[in-house]
């Protein structure tokens, strides 16, 4: 098992930047591969980013394409999600999720372990 803790979260301005962080604990974290999510209010939960085990590879959203980037450091058992020119649309709580790989990584079923999520705002 394994549990995952994120960071990063704020208020910023549209065109801004964060980096979201998600410090894993618990089994081996190259054994897991990572995602990230956002759910806004009132909506369902919404696939954003994914990288495998080595981060030799990642996908992307359409909607964060080119703006977001998705990185691992196995060494300090964390994931990171740089989001680099912010829009109001992309105000939501962001979410990590960790499994082993075997599911659809795009939806969230595809998933095990979450963490509790942190809030993201952008104001216009």
């Amino acid at each position: 098992q394994v549990q995952l803790v994120e960071s990063g979260g704020g208020l910023v301005q549209a065109g801004g930047s964060l980096r979201l962080s998600c410090a894993a604990s618990g089994r081996t974290f190259s054994s897991y591969f990572m995602g990230w999510f956002r759910q806004a209010p009132g909506q369902e939960r919404e696939f954003i980013a994914a990288i495998s085990w080595t981060g030799s590879r990642t996908d992307y959203a359409d909607s964060v394409k080119g703006r977001f980037t998705i990185s691992r450091d196995n060494a300090m058992n964390t994931v990171y999600l740089q989001m680099n020119s912010l829009k109001p649309e992309d105000t939501a709580v962001y979410y990590c999720a960790a499994d082993f790989g075997s599911g659809d990584y795009y939806h969230p079923s595809g998933y095990n372990y979450w963490g509790q999520g942190t809030q993201v705002t952008v104001s216009s």
